[in-house]
């Protein structure tokens, strides 16, 4: 029964930190370590998948209706060859865009980004604090005064290669990418919703493709209860936190989670540092 109360809180952390811009892989790899669960399933490949898998479900639930009309845009604009002035034709390949640099470094560094930094633990309440610093300046520079229907093809690119670095765990893909679009001039709410859009084909290719770690296990080394929790708790949590994020984001600017972020950053370090 511990084991999956402990599947059930690391799913709900998922789910909410996925998007917050406080960084899900960080609490991800620092919360067992520090609250003394050392279960190797939890830690392991097979349950981050499914957490993920989790948190790609609840995007699913709540976009559904903005995934069938861009969809249905973008082959709408293969079959006429045109973008003819319609936004969700435009959105649909600015996301097509903006997931590519991310597919790349992931899909060449994969091994790296899955070992290093648990085996360095020090380094990710850094990149915590280098994330918090990025958000806060976004927060100072961006002029917030454009839409996500006036986002074009620089915007695109920008918050593509932004998202690529949130691969360090700490960084955050939510919160570099918010922070691509507010340097970019994109209202609050606009680059967020613009980041959770970009984050289904991204969080889905990347589940699909360590599913197979979880297919390929060897036989009695997956604990499927502890999998249903986590991906159950991953994928409610998450519903809730992307509904509140986008309101939240509407009236209120990111300083609380920069202060959060540096926080949990001097927390974590130090109680790192005295074991």
């Amino acid at each position: 029964m511990d084991h999956l109360v402990q599947a059930i809180v690391i799913g709900i952390v998922q789910g909410l930190t996925e998007f917050l811009p406080i960084s899900s892989s960080a609490h991800l790899i620092l919360l067992p370590p520090l609250l003394g669960w050392n279960d190797a399933f939890l830690n392991s490949a097979s349950f981050d998948v499914m957490l993920h898998l989790g948190t790609l479900l609840a995007l699913l639930a709540f976009f559904w209706r903005d995934v069938v009309r861009l969809v249905s845009a973008g082959i709408a604009s293969i079959r006429d060859r045109s973008l003819a002035g319609d936004p969700d034709r435009r959105l649909a390949w600015l996301l097509l865009v903006s997931v590519v640099p991310a597919a790349i470094l992931g899909f060449l560094f994969e091994s790296f980004f899955d070992t290093y930094f648990r085996e360095r633990l020090l380094l990710v309440p850094v990149l915590l604090v280098v994330g918090a610093l990025v958000l806060l300046a976004a927060e100072w520079y961006g002029r917030r005064r454009r839409s996500l229907d006036q986002a074009d093809l620089a915007d695109a690119v920008t918050i593509g290669v932004a998202q690529a670095f949130a691969l360090f765990p700490g960084i955050s893909r939510s919160g570099i990418t918010i922070a691509a679009g507010l340097f970019r001039g994109l209202e609050r709410e606009a680059a967020a919703r613009f980041a959770f859009l970009m984050g289904i084909p991204v969080i889905g290719g990347a589940g699909v493709w360590k599913l197979r770690e979880v297919v390929g296990a060897p036989a009695g080394t997956v604990d499927y209860v502890a999998l249903a929790g986590g991906f159950t708790a991953a994928a409610v949590a998450g519903f809730i936190a992307i509904g509140w994020m986008l309101r939240f984001l509407r009236s209120h600017s990111t300083g609380a989670f920069i202060a959060y972020r540096l926080a949990f950053a001097l927390v974590a370090a130090a109680l790192l540092w005295g074991r």
